[in-house]
């Protein structure tokens, strides 16, 4: 059973800064792809940020860019998003998600956390 369980959620003004955390657990044999999420309500969900497997390959929503990092730690099996000069616009639920072979199958399949509400108040 694999799990992604995000932290650091909340509620900031205008400008803050905010420092999200997604750790996967459970059966894992590799960590690819992990990606950042966020869905506003009446709004699809969008990609914000993706990294790849080696760190090395970010990738960045045109919102975000330039305000926006996001990174990952392997030996933690965790991604990070930090997010700074936060605007009101920027309010959502965060999802992550990773693509994790799993050590039973060989497979990679994809896998989702809970959600983060983030909110930036004007």
């Amino acid at each position: 059973q694999v799990q992604l369980v995000e932290s650091g959620g909340g509620l900031v003004q205008t400008g803050e800064s905010l420092r999200l955390s997604c750790a996967a657990s459970g059966s894992i044999a590799r960590v690819r792809d992990m990606r950042w999420y966020r869905q506003a309500p009446g709004n699809q969900r969008e990609l914000v940020a993706s990294i790849d497997s080696g760190g090395t390959t970010k990738t960045y929503a045109v919102a975000v860019k330039g305000r926006f990092t996001i990174s990952r730690d392997n030996a933690k099996n965790t991604v990070y998003l930090q997010m700074d000069s936060l605007k009101p616009e920027d309010t959502a639920v965060y999802l992550c998600n990773a693509y994790i072979t799993v050590p039973l199958t060989w497979s990679a399949s994809a896998y989702w956390g809970q959600g983060t509400q983030i909110t930036v108040s004007s």
